[in-house]
């Protein structure tokens, strides 16, 4: 029996040939079907559109319930529409030229001076007791939770606890008896008092909402600023004016807008507690009842139109005034 050995040449061709088919294996089993319409693909296209889902419904929304009623309100103040009848007949400019030529109409604005006069008197009362109690003061969260709870409530309700307050004979003429005063103003059904009255409820009101706001923005003052501002000797009217005021003052000129937004658009207060009579009615009051008292939904809707421009306008001399730059107390 004879016994013949491979060459070489032979073993190393068999090597490769081995080495070639594993190659060609592993390359078969790494090889993925392709994803069938709906899988991966129609995931990941479904994963990029599901943001604009969920924008699109919050602006479908916006658009329902905002800009569409804005637009009609917008071709209503060109109209004579009383609010029932079908017709609605083109008038021009003539409700604008109302607006602002009626002394019915027009004087309600110089109600909102007691509103807007109040607001400065809630932003001082606010910006004073938040530079006070950011600081470390004894009891600061019960002087805090005081403040702001005032806010809190529903504007309806405070109008009846102060409606019951400034009525001949309750809580403030009571209080005012047993310093000696027998003869008090009627602070409702006086037409000179009457908004003094309505001005201080809104202030009472409304401080809380300032005090948070000046509140936080002090304390996002880094205190390593009045660190430096004690050891150089500054006082605390110094630092107030070197440190507090120009790290609030984007916040102050927010509430200046809020200010003057709220003082021509005050409706709850005085309405609860006057109804509008006695010099006290308000341009948002006035308007509701041009438009469903008088039914002039047209003149109502160039009304509403004006407010809306002069929001504006304050709006845009206030971002003049205060514009959106950083805060360098450096």
């Amino acid at each position: 029996m004879s016994f013949s050995a491979a060459s070489p040449e032979s073993a190393d061709a068999t090597r490769a040939v081995v080495t070639a088919e594993r190659a060609t294996g592993r390359r078969r089993r790494r090889r993925r079907p392709t994803a069938p319409a709906g899988g991966p693909a129609g995931r990941s296209i479904l994963a990029k559109l599901t943001p604009y889902l969920f924008i699109a419904a919050a602006v479908g929304l916006l658009l329902l319930l905002t800009y569409l009623p804005a637009a009609n309100m917008l071709w209503y103040s060109v109209t004579d529409w009383d609010g029932i009848d079908k017709q609605k007949n083109f008038v021009g400019l003539a409700n604008y030229i109302d607006v602002f030529t009626d002394p019915r109409i027009f004087s309600v604005f110089f109600v909102s001076l007691y509103y807007f006069a109040g607001a400065f008197v809630q932003m001082a009362i606010a910006l004073y007791f938040a530079a006070l109690l950011s600081t470390r003061t004894r009891f600061a969260n019960l002087f805090r939770g005081i403040l702001f709870f005032p806010y809190l409530i529903n504007g309806v309700a405070i109008g009846f606890v102060f409606l019951y307050l400034f009525q001949p004979g309750g809580t403030l003429d009571t209080a005012l008896s047993w310093f000696g005063m027998t003869d008090p103003p009627q602070w409702l059904g006086d037409p000179n008092v009457a908004n003094f009255s309505l001005a201080g409820t809104s202030v009472w009101r409304y401080t809380g909402m300032n005090f948070v706001l000046f509140l936080g923005a002090i304390q996002s003052i880094p205190q390593d600023q009045y660190e430096a501002a004690d050891i150089d000797g500054a006082n605390a009217w110094q630092q107030f004016w070197a440190l507090t005021f120009p790290g609030i003052r984007r916040i102050i000129g927010l509430s200046f807008i809020l200010a003057v937004a709220g003082s021509l658009s005050v409706f709850e207060i005085p309405f609860i507690m006057t109804g509008g009579a006695n010099g006290t009615s308000t341009f948002v009051i006035q308007t509701l009842q041009t438009a469903f008292t008088y039914r002039q939904v047209g003149l109502a809707s160039a009304m509403a139109i004006v407010l809306l421009l002069i929001v504006l306008a304050v709006t845009w001399i206030q971002r003049r005034i205060f514009p959106d730059e950083k805060v360098d107390l450096t």
